[in-house]
């Protein structure tokens, strides 16, 4: 059931995410994740907006599983895949817009009834595309199914939901992927044998039964009694309905192989008689755009996604300047709308009012300053979070002297925090919706619901 209470204040005023989108209406959830509709502040355009608590991927031991989304995510540019736009991230959550899928879930149309054969074919059609542009770059979704499966204000399919993905990396000397994972209705048999599957061809039967189900209208495996409904699967015990073709029969019984090896592939799905009514073969060719984070030409790092998520320093300058992470007390970050350049001149400005040496410099990425023997050491690096906002990292060390004063409290930190981007939480709802959190336990496939 969708929740249409806005987020916000008790007055109904949604959250702003970092002054560029604000946030709407609740549109989905999961254990770990809420999906919000919301809106780019500057141009008005519709966005959906997954909002990850860091708190809960810590406690169940997730956090790979939000890199790898987000890695994967970059990697895939295809007409019928949701679109990542950026990741942003707070001290306690990351968020991710994405493009805003519109007509919402596919399988809320199917749960009405069953299609035609041509409409089951038009979608199946764009699933397959979207499903090989993946695997042409190392992706494996593992957790297909019409959940997962959206659709934007022109009815055109989108897949979302790469949380349970692999990538190729991930893949076995013996070269096989071992994790369990799925939807028990979907998950193909090879996979419940635990003795390591082709990431190709778990897609790929995950793909039949969507077929399946967009023409019958209901899932070719199901029981009440989950073991009952696993050795239907094993052993591929299942009745096409009678209104089917016997092209798309033939073509059904081929994806829903129990034996991978003999299983249908992609390549010969697009060379079927059924499958190749009405297809551009177009669709299977899209260029791969580079969306990695780079070195821009003034020399300023850009903080990838990994970098926010995990905490990590990303550009560790402490290590260029030749310092140990481990010797200074404490680490902080700030986040501003002043450029890079300003920053460092006004940290050059607060060094030399206060006697202290710039001992390095990094270019507009940063610099490491000390205090007379010793007594204050402070690397400061400078990452550029998106065209507007500019994330500083402090790490410091201070001893006492003779004049008892402390640099860092009384000089340094009250600028840092007068330069301080004021929204960096989020105004209201999303920052403190503890007590908001009903959803429960779930499933580790529920884990990254899209709306």
């Amino acid at each position: 059931m969708v929740d249409t209470e806005p987020v916000g204040n008790r007055r109904g005023s949604g959250g702003v995410v970092l002054g560029k989108y604000e946030v709407g209406k609740l549109v989905g959830c999961g254990a770990f994740a809420k999906v919000y509709h919301g809106r780019e502040t500057g141009t008005g355009q519709s966005v959906a907006i997954k909002v990850v608590s860091k708190q809960r991927l810590h406690k169940g031991g997730l956090n790979g599983n939000v890199k790898r989304e987000i890695a994967i995510m970059h990697r895939l540019r295809h007409p019928s895949i949701v679109r990542l736009s950026e990741v942003l991230a707070t001290k306690s959550k990351i968020f991710f817009v994405m493009e805003f899928a519109k007509g919402g879930e596919l399988f809320a149309k199917v749960s009405k009834g069953r299609f035609s054969e041509d409409l089951s074919r038009r979608y199946f059609q764009q699933l397959i595309s979207a499903v090989g542009y993946c695997h042409s770059r190392g992706v494996f979704h593992r957790d297909l199914k019409p959940e997962n499966l959206l659709l934007d204000e022109k009815l055109e399919l989108k897949i979302s939901d790469f949380g349970l993905s692999a990538l190729t990396e991930q893949i076995r000397p013996d070269g096989l992927l071992h994790t369990l994972c799925g939807t028990p209705a979907y998950v193909a048999p090879e996979v419940l044998a635990k003795k390591g599957y082709d990431g190709a061809k778990i897609d790929v039967w995950s793909c039949g039964v969507i077929l399946f189900v967009l023409n019958a209208g209901y899932l070719p495996f199901n029981d009440h009694n989950l073991m009952v409904m696993y050795r239907k699967i094993y052993k591929g015990e299942f009745r096409i309905p009678k209104w089917t073709s016997p092209d798309l029969r033939r073509l059904l019984t081929r994806l829903l192989d129990t034996n991978p090896l003999s299983r249908i592939t992609i390549q010969e799905i697009i060379l079927d008689p059924w499958f190749k009514q009405g297809y551009d073969d177009r669709m299977s060719k899209f260029h791969l755009e580079d969306a990695d984070m780079k070195l821009g030409e003034t020399g300023i790092h850009r903080m990838n996604a990994f970098d926010i998520i995990s905490g990590s320093p990303g550009f560790n300058l402490s290590g260029l300047f030749g310092g140990d992470v481990r010797k200074y007390d404490r680490m902080e970050r700030f986040v501003s709308v002043w450029t890079v350049e300003r920053v460092v001149e006004k940290l050059e400005k607060i060094a030399a009012a206060e006697n202290l040496l710039v001992v390095a410099k990094k270019e507009a990425c940063g610099m490491k300053i000390e205090g007379q023997k010793g007594n204050f050491v402070m690397v400061a690096e400078l990452n550029q979070l998106t065209d507007e906002l500019v994330m500083l990292e402090v790490r410091h060390r201070q001893r006492a002297d003779v004049s008892g004063r402390d640099i860092w409290s009384d000089t340094v930190r009250p600028f840092l925090m007068e330069i301080m981007h004021k929204s960096d939480n989020m105004v209201s709802g999303l920052e403190t919706d503890q007590n908001q959190n009903q959803e429960g336990t779930s499933s580790l496939c529920d884990v990254n619901t899209m709306p």
